[in-house]
């Protein structure tokens, strides 16, 4: 067997276990690389505690080394397994990676980086690309698009909420007036949406009756406005779920070697969008 054909194979190999869940070596790897994100996530929680990331700073610093060495490995290999590794490493997790393995790497040839060190918590982030078990695709795929749907009408809404805030601030600002901190009609606008969205800071409140019943008004509006995007996304998920039927085709998680594409159909023997051959 030739350097070329084992290289391609090792190179294959590796591109299954990484980028994909459907094997066991792939389940295994994702299910430790989960592991390790959380610990380093919470890591990055404990020193921030007053006490505890003095006592116990060197432990700190041994543990994040091993996992940032582990996560670099992981860059390293990502690059490597596929062929146009540009794909990667300008893509949305690829920056992520970089970023939350960077700064310590940072911090031994500058000094007084140390408050980057938390941007380690950008590896939470990764979560959501391990999750890619075959059985929640369809689901998250679903939901994607019931949001996508959702969003003209979610805009209007927002929009005419917008409207609301401003009429029922300006009457605010007429009724209250300066002497009970509605000053200004921004502020007052202001005040407005902290009420309808039932927040209350409590930094400004009515003191006449007249006021006290329109933010009674609004308060009990609030409640209503709340719930709305809510069931615009879910009678949009309703459709996409009526819409599904046996004659479906469930995706997997293979991921193309050459162009990173996923989402890829049950039995599918080349990539959806660059013709790459899949391998099994």
């Amino acid at each position: 067997m030739s350097n070329n054909t084992t290289s391609s194979l090792w190179r294959q190999k590796v591109h299954e276990i990484i980028y994909e869940a459907d094997t066991p070596a792939g389940k295994i790897f994702d299910v430790v690389l989960l592991i390790l994100i959380l610990m380093s996530v919470i890591l990055v929680a404990l020193e921030s505690v007053p006490g505890i990331g003095e006592e116990y700073a060197n432990q700190f610093i041994i543990a994040e080394w091993i996992i940032t060495i582990f996560f670099t490995i992981e860059y390293i290999l990502r690059i490597i397994s596929i062929n146009k590794p540009s794909k990667y490493i300008f893509s949305f997790y690829g920056v992520i990676d970089l970023l939350s393995t960077l700064p310590l790497y940072l911090t031994l040839f500058i000094t007084g980086l140390n408050a980057l060190i938390a941007v380690r918590a950008l590896r939470l982030l990764r979560v959501f690309r391990i999750l890619k078990v075959t059985r929640y695709i369809g689901e998250a795929d679903k939901l994607s698009k019931s949001i996508r749907a959702s969003g003209p009408k979610i805009a209007v809404f927002l929009f005419a909420v917008l409207v609301v805030s401003i009429i029922m601030g300006t009457l605010m600002y007429l009724v209250e007036g300066a002497d009970s901190g509605f000053d200004s009609i921004p502020k007052s606008i202001y005040w407005c949406i902290v009420t309808l969205t039932t927040v209350g800071f409590g930094d400004i409140a009515p003191v006449t009756p007249l006021g006290q019943f329109i933010a009674t008004v609004i308060m009990i509006m609030g409640y209503g406005i709340i719930a709305v995007p809510t069931g615009i996304v879910s009678a949009e998920y309703s459709k996409e779920v009526k819409k599904d039927n046996p004659n479906y085709r469930h995706v997997n998680t293979q991921v193309c070697q050459n162009c990173l594409a996923k989402k890829h159909q049950d039995g599918a023997q080349f990539c959806h969008k660059c013709g790459y051959e899949l391998h099994d």
